[in-house]
């Protein structure tokens, strides 16, 4: 770079042709890099392995950035007899070196953690162990990131002397902003534990089957402050990670994806129930939703006026039970009125004379 300083020594487009040639070279080397990477990802897709693909994604941003920084730390040798900005140029360099090797480091712990979440196979009917492992695994990954980014950006402020004499002096007054700090900040604090605490403990897992606030749905994600839940219309339901530690939930999930469901009938006393149970055989017996368990019809409660049947059905989980209750639901009283026309409950008004006919429930 001596050569600047024989063509224009003392003049006055001394720094404006250093920034120019600083600026022409950038985009000449970061062009050549985006060159490679194009390359190298087209060949990348032709291979079978992720790592390649996984390095690709690695390098591609914080390339350019290494690049910028390389530049910024050479041609502040350029500026030395103006020691304040070649100082400062300095620092920006380290500076944007070290977070750039955060960035790194951040990214390779996602790709790690993605690499072993895709080991596990979450999508088996009876994955309790896998969703248990990715829900710890998740919860880790976060802290981890957290941390991580933590660390490396405190240590590029501390590349700054005036913010260095800072920390400095807010530790010599860190018992006082401590206590302040700790009852401004409790509740966020206690969620971050709880959000640690179900991490390991596990009162629900990514994918569990929930009711919460009276709403049916799926754990879609375990933040360390919250939690999000699909609704099964597709809404989200966000709820604060405390919740699930200091509230009643149903985890329908909790040990196992199989379960029962009900659908009650109300009919007259002279309709027979051994023809209702051999229809439910045919009908669960062609469904797919029915796991094979259990299949059943008793009279569970008795009124003036009719009796109350209980249909139960098992499935492997809960979207593939509701499916199987419709069904049986359709069917059962489709065959009741084509094979026993006016069985269903009627009750005789003895204010109005008129009769109404009861619904069908179930649970």
């Amino acid at each position: 770079m001596d050569f600047i300083d024989h063509l224009i020594p003392g003049s006055s487009l001394r720094y404006p042709l250093i920034a120019l040639l600083f600026v022409g070279l950038f985009i000449i080397l970061a062009l050549a890099f985006n060159f490679i990477i194009r390359k190298w990802r087209i060949r990348t897709r032709k291979s079978k392995s992720h790592i390649d693909d996984f390095i690709v994604r690695l390098f591609r941003v914080p390339g350019i950035w290494i690049i910028f920084s390389i530049l910024l730390n050479i041609f502040s040798a350029l500026l030395q007899e103006d020691a304040r900005t070649f100082a400062i140029l300095q620092k920006i360099s380290r500076i944007l070196l070290i977070l750039t090797l955060g960035w790194i480091m951040v990214q390779v712990i996602r790709g790690a953690f993605h690499y072993w979440q895709n080991k596990l196979d979450i999508h088996n009917p009876n994955n309790l162990e896998a969703r248990k492992r990715l829900t710890q695994m998740s919860m880790i990954e976060r802290i981890a990131i957290i941390l991580t980014a933590f660390v490396f950006f405190s240590i590029a402020l501390m590349t700054v002397d005036s913010v260095r004499q800072l920390g400095v002096s807010l530790l010599a007054s860190a018992g006082v902003a401590g206590i302040i700090i700790g009852f401004a900040a409790q509740r966020s604090f206690g969620q971050i534990f709880s959000g640690i605490q179900i991490a390991f403990t596990q009162p629900i897992r990514l994918d569990d089957v929930v009711v919460i606030e009276g709403e049916w749905g799926r754990i879609e994600e375990i933040n360390i402050t919250y939690a999000v839940v699909k609704i099964w219309d597709e809404r989200r339901l966000i709820v604060p990670i405390d919740y699930f530690l200091n509230n009643p939930i149903q985890n329908w999930t909790r040990t196992t994806s199989d379960i029962l469901g009900t659908v009650f009938l109300y009919v007259s006393y002279d309709l027979p129930l051994e023809p209702l149970r051999e229809e439910l055989a045919r009908i669960v017996g062609n469904d797919p939703n029915w796991d094979g368990r259990v299949h059943n019809i008793q009279v569970t409660d008795s009124k003036q006026w009719y009796k109350e049947i209980r249909v139960l059905v098992s499935s492997n989980n809960s979207s593939s039970n509701w499916d199987l209750r419709v069904a049986v639901r359709e069917k059962l009283i489709d065959f009741i009125n084509r094979h026993y026309p006016g069985s269903f409950a009627k009750i005789n008004s003895a204010v109005t004379g008129e009769k109404g006919t009861l619904p069908v429930m179930d649970e």
